[in-house]
C-alpha cells in the first residue's frame, strides 16, 4: 500500500498483519481520491475505524488541512502513528486512540466539524447505523459536507433520520456510499 497523489506520493505504508482488518486497496483509494480530490484542499477529514491510516494520509497528502484519525485497536494505533512519521504528515493530524462513539462525543464536546467524513466499520458489526446515528446527532458534519462509508455489498444498508443517498458506486463484494444529511425544516 502507498500514498497514490500529493505531499507523500508514493511513501509506502505499514499495514496491519491478519485478517483483524480490511484495508482499502490501491484501485477502490484511487477511484475514491479521484472522486473528492476538488474538495481536499483546507478540508476537515475524519477517518473512522482507521486501521492503518492510509484513507486520512491521502486525504493530508492531497490538501487536507486537518485529519482526525479515530482507532481503538493498540497495534492499529501504532501503524498510523508510523505512518503519518514516514510521511511527515503528523503536524496536521490528530489521533483517537478509543472507541469510536466515546471519540464521537469527545469531537463534539469539542465542537469539531469535518467537510468529509469516512468510515470503514467492520463490515458484520452492525455499526455503520448506530455511527450514522451519532454523527448527526452529534452535529459533526459541516454543512455542506458528506459523508462517505466502504461497506460490503452483502449487507444491506438501511439509512434512518435525515441521512441521503448521494450517489454509491460498486466494486464487485465493496460499496463506496456517499451520504449528506438534508437539511432540518425548523
Amino acid at each position: 500500500m502507498r500514498v497514490i497523489a500529493g505531499k507523500a506520493k508514493g511513501h509506502k505504508l505499514e499495514t496491519i498483519e491478519g485478517l483483524a482488518t480490511r484495508p482499502t486497496t490501491d484501485r477502490i483509494k484511487e477511484t475514491l481520491f479521484n472522486i473528492i480530490a476538488f474538495d481536499l484542499p483546507e478540508c476537515r477529514f475524519l477517518d473512522l475505524f482507521a486501521g492503518s491510516g492510509a484513507i486520512g494520509i491521502e486525504a493530508l497528502s492531497r490538501g487536507a488541512s486537518k485529519a482526525v484519525f479515530v482507532e481503538q485497536a493498540p497495534e492499529c494505533v501504532q501503524v498510523i502513528l508510523s505512518n503519518l512519521r514516514h510521511t511527515k504528515l503528523m503536524q496536521n493530524a490528530e489521533l483517537l486512540s478509543e472507541d469510536v462513539f466515546v471519540a464521537l462525543d469527545s469531537l463534539a464536546k469539542d465542537k469539531y466539524s469535518f467537510d468529509i467524513i469516512f468510515m470503514d466499520p467492520p463490515y458484520a458489526a452492525g455499526l455503520a447505523e448506530p455511527v450514522l446515528q451519532k454523527i448527526a446527532e452529534a452535529g459533526l458534519l459541516a454543512k455542506d459536507g458528506y459523508l462517505i462509508m466502504e461497506r460490503s455489498s452483502e449487507i444491506p444498508l438501511s439509512l434512518s433520520g435525515r441521512w441521503q443517498v448521494l450517489r454509491e458506486k460498486v466494486y464487485k463484494k465493496t460499496i463506496l456510499t456517499f451520504l449528506s444529511l438534508e437539511e432540518e425544516i425548523s
